[in-house]
């Protein structure tokens, strides 16, 4: 990747992309003071140097499909390997070798536990050339950091938002807990190939996005509405949080007993270093992914503010060394650049 800086048009841009990660260029233009042509430039040119996409994303609990942070320890000589054969998957996400060269985590979404003629992706992943330990936690409910990393979302005022959006279309991402008797809704062959390429591309135009799913630019502006509204879509913006200043990012592993996870959440949701927290199963019942300025920002963090939580009765930490995989599926480019890694005698597909 080129070499990026943002500017402070830049994170107006990226901060607008968040709040919608659709919105017309006219009207970010409008709400920002500058001219459309100046902000659709400084889009095309941070996306051609592959740092800022947007990615169309499917919320699991709506559709039925469970998430798992997945941890993954292995020979030294497997983690790179390991890491690209995950990254091909259309059902992995964040994926990121530690620093330690040991072990890796990722996201992976499955359908429920049954018995489908196949074997599981779990024991494919334990089969896999090179791995020695899998660890999977069920996500039970984000907590934080959906919607977006607050990290980002500084750059414009309240005005300037209000501009952007309407005050009934400020829910844009998944919010509160999914109702279990609310029924799951169908998606069609023609849905499931719009969510694919918005998946790709979150601000592809109307004429790609009909082709792609077979239907009308009408149907197509329609269903991504009413997919919206159901929760069951929203738009991420992939940027390197060391583009803002925070190169570093952990992993953390918290235990909380169950009487104090819902005020450990709601604290973890006003902190401005969280980008994710999730409750989860497992022997740590909370994941949190905090992106920080410096490894004693980090410290900072944990002896400050964790510290003053009550109710955590364990921390275990980690430092992401690079990100193989963000929210969405690889882009293009990074996809060619890494088909040429070597192959294990098994693979997890």
């Amino acid at each position: 990747m080129e070499s990026v800086t943002l500017d402070a048009l830049d994170r107006r841009l990226i901060h607008a992309l968040q709040l919608d990660g659709r919105l017309p260029f006219s009207r970010i233009a409008a709400a920002v003071g500058v001219p459309e042509r100046t902000v659709a430039r400084r889009y095309h040119r941070l996306r051609s140097r592959l740092a800022l996409r947007v990615v169309g994303l499917v919320d699991g609990r709506r559709t039925g499909m469970l998430d798992w942070v997945v941890r993954v320890r292995c020979a030294p000589e497997a983690v790179e390997t390991l890491a690209v054969l995950l990254a091909r998957r259309e059902d992995t996400s964040w994926i990121a070798p530690l620093v330690g060269g040991t072990e890796l985590t990722c996201m992976i979404r499955t359908p429920p536990p049954g018995d489908d003629g196949r074997r599981p992706f779990f024991e494919q992943l334990a089969r896999t050339a090179g791995v020695r330990e899998v660890g999977a936690a069920c996500v039970l409910r984000p907590v934080a950091g959906v919607g977006g990393w607050a990290g980002r979302m500084d750059a414009l005022g309240e005005a300037e938002q209000r501009l952007l959006l309407p005050p009934r279309a400020a829910p844009v991402g998944p919010v509160g807990p999914v109702d279990p008797t609310e029924a799951v809704p169908v998606l069609s062959p023609a849905d499931s190939a719009l969510l694919r390429a918005l998946s790709q591309d979150g601000r592809a135009d109307l004429g790609r996005l009909a082709a792609a799913s077979g239907c009308s630019e009408s149907t197509v502006r329609r269903r991504i509405g009413q997919l919206r509204d159901a929760g069951v879509l929203a738009f991420e913006v992939e940027i390197d949080p060391a583009l803002f200043g925070y190169p570093i990012e952990a992993l953390l592993w918290l235990d909380v007993p169950p009487a104090g996870l819902r005020a450990v959440a709601e604290a973890l949701a006003g902190h401005q270093q969280v980008a994710f927290a999730a409750l989860t199963t497992g022997p740590s019942s909370v994941f949190v992914m905090v992106e920080c300025r410096s490894v004693s920002g980090l410290h900072a963090y944990v002896t400050d503010e964790l510290a003053a939580l009550h109710g955590i009765t364990r921390i275990e930490s980690a430092v992401t060394q690079r990100r193989t995989k963000r929210a969405g599926p690889l882009p293009a480019p990074l996809a060619e650049k890494r088909t040429g890694a070597p192959s294990g005698r098994a693979t997890a597909q």
